[in-house]
């Protein structure tokens, strides 16, 4: 706007002719005619060029199909074009998210990563994304005059105005601050580029050595994890060992504080039970237990046979020397 003021000044004070122009603005939707408002002044103006007007028709309108003002569209189609564009900015703001996303490794265990500035100069971070209103300032609408009950015919002559060899426009003069501007913005957009390249290889070296310093401490980090692991392990297996070696003594020395209290106990008990095993007949001489339980019993029955049978044998006899005595006795006395 600054600009344009000052081209205005320089048009009015060099030529003395009005020339009117301002930054582009975008075409609001307001009604056709201007209301009637006295309180609105010029920079609360909407201004609107016919040349990106979307109701003016362009190349051939024989074969166009013209769509019903009355005509209203398909919910479905409405709601498919709806998720396809949803869709659509999602991809892109994902595409976008991939591509500026930082490649800077993962943290260590216990580390974490934070993002540092690496502008001139501070600015807010935040993860609102920075919109940027484009506006396009057009003409102002005439009110729309009455509309006459008569118009007279035209008459008379009309009056022209004469005006000279460069009063209107002077090319070399008004592009001059205007190709200046564009100059320095691209001087200094590709100083910014060449910047931002010089930066980025800076952060890619770093990168690559911080990587470096990174993987030569991650394989420390494994050697001495892989040591601490064997140490551990061979103070586990020494200390199992030890234990093995301590339960083996103490039951050593249990089992001889066993038997040493074993024959200290047995020590008395041994004589007494043996003694009541003896008197028990639980100890005995195995010959004279076979001579008792074998031979004596065998001899004492076939004494008992023998004596039986001299016994039958004597009382056959006095039976035989009775009856013969009794034969000889009853004969005498027949004789006599």
């Amino acid at each position: 706007m600054e600009m344009a003021s000052n081209l205005q000044a320089q048009h009015e004070t060099q030529s003395g002719v009005y020339t009117f122009s301002s930054r582009p603005r975008a075409v609001p939707n307001r009604p056709k005619y201007r209301q009637a408002d006295p309180s609105l002044n010029e920079e609360q103006s909407s201004y609107g060029n016919i040349m990106y007007d979307r109701r003016v028709v362009r190349g051939n309108t024989y074969a166009q199909h013209i769509i019903p003002i009355t005509s209203q569209p398909d919910p479905v189609e409405f709601f498919r074009q709806q998720q396809q564009e949803a869709r659509r900015r999602a991809m892109s703001r994902k595409r976008l998210k991939e591509q500026f996303n930082s490649k800077t490794p993962d943290p260590l265990e216990g580390r974490k990563n934070i993002d540092v500035q690496t502008e001139l100069y501070l600015e807010e971070l935040s993860d609102r994304i920075e919109e940027v209103s484009v506006e396009c300032q057009t003409d102002f609408f005439l009110d729309k005059p009455a509309t006459p009950l008569f118009i007279p015919a035209k008459s008379g002559r009309d009056v022209a105005t004469q005006i000279e060899e460069g009063e209107l426009f002077d090319f070399d003069l008004e592009v001059q601050p205007m190709l200046q501007v564009l100059v320095g913005k691209t001087i200094e957009q590709a100083l910014l580029e060449v910047m931002e390249e010089e930066e980025l290889d800076s952060l890619r070296a770093q990168k690559k050595a911080f990587k470096e310093i990174r993987d030569a401490e991650l394989v420390e980090v494994q050697r001495l994890e892989e040591r601490e692991r064997r140490l551990r392990v061979e103070k586990e297996n020494r200390i199992k060992q030890q234990k093995a070696v301590l339960e083996k003594e103490k039951e050593t020395a249990d089992k001889i504080a066993a038997r040493a209290f074993a024959q200290q106990y047995l020590s008395d008990l041994l004589p007494s039970v043996y003694s009541n095993l003896r008197d028990c007949g639980y100890f005995y001489d195995p010959v004279q237990r076979d001579i008792e339980t074998g031979f004596l019993p065998r001899l004492m029955e076939e004494v008992g046979n023998t004596l039986e049978r001299r016994y039958v044998a004597r009382m056959v006899l006095d039976m035989l020397i009775q009856d013969v005595t009794n034969q000889r006795f009853e004969a005498f006395q027949i004789k006599e």
